[in-house]
């Protein structure tokens, strides 16, 4: 009932991720393998945020129920609704591409930047901008049933959190809490991540494509132009889209290997001029509102 086998893959992150959580409430993190395990839940947290961003671009399964079941099961597993997806990705950024009428441009926060700070504080500049989409979205819904479900998508989150944190406040906060705000980071840096320093005006250089590990391991979120010229596409097809557009976007867009590009930009950049990013959008094309 899959709509495409690979998402094997996604399945497996979805139910590893809460597995290793309970034996780490079981057993704790009290030697190095706990913590080993531990370290791999923060990495499927940011999975399972990827795992999201698919999922709301193509459905897992063809069976509508069991849609509606995995919606559910990602909110718990990230700590918040499925449905934010809509208004402030699908339609607002894959609306605009990084352009001046979207929300979380990274350009829009203070000028157009490509460094350690600006990386750092993006998530929480993005968060301000977008949660009032969330709200109106909600707010403008014409169909009463479709809001109830979102609602109850908050309803979980608060009722898992609550039962969590009194059976031990302690564990909810190290296993459940930090993990689900290490995906949430990941989620909304990202979006810097892949266009800092593009040019949000351009037909083609808006954004920054990834290679490397990081997209076997990750769905693909690395081949960035290709998604976003086809948001339907699954993210196993994006490997062969990639290629032609790869050999038209500027070379700087085509970054590498995602740590070694962070390397790179937000460090190395700091001693050394030459290794600093460049923007490639023209100055009046930038802003700060």
């Amino acid at each position: 009932m899959l709509r495409n086998p690979r998402d094997w893959q996604s399945l497996l992150y979805l139910l590893l991720q809460p597995l290793l959580v309970a034996y780490l409430w079981c057993f704790g993190a009290q030697n190095t393998l706990s913590w080993l395990v531990y370290g791999v839940v923060l990495f499927l947290s940011l999975g399972v945020s990827v795992i999201h961003h698919n999922h709301t671009h193509l459905r897992i399964w063809r069976n509508k129920q069991l849609n509606r079941g995995t919606d559910f099961w990602i909110t718990l597993l990230q700590g918040h609704p499925t449905f934010v997806f809509y208004p402030a990705h699908i339609a607002n950024h894959h609306r605009y591409h990084h352009g001046p009428k979207d929300a979380a441009r990274t350009y829009r926060f203070g000028g157009d930047s490509n460094h350690l700070l600006g990386y750092l504080l993006h998530p929480f500049q993005a968060a301000v901008v977008l949660y009032p989409l969330f709200l109106h979205w909600l707010n403008h819904l014409r169909s009463k049933k479709v809001r109830a479900y979102c609602l109850r998508q908050y309803l979980a989150v608060i009722l898992l959190w609550g039962a969590l944190a009194l059976i031990d406040g302690q564990k909810f906060i190290f296993l459940v809490l930090i993990p689900q705000l290490h995906g949430l980071h990941w989620l909304l840096a990202t979006n810097y991540l892949q266009h800092a320093h593009a040019d949000g005006h351009s037909k083609i250089n808006f954004a920054r494509n990834f290679e490397g590990w990081v997209n076997p391991l990750c769905f693909n979120i690395g081949l960035h132009t290709a998604h976003h010229r086809h948001p339907r596409a699954h993210w196993s097809e994006l490997t062969r889209l990639h290629p032609q557009y790869r050999a038209q976007i500027h070379p700087d867009l085509n970054a590498g290997p995602l740590m070694a590009y962070m390397a790179r930009t937000f460090v190395l950049s700091i001693f050394s001029p030459r290794r600093r990013s460049r923007s490639l959008m023209p100055e009046e094309n930038t802003d700060s509102v």
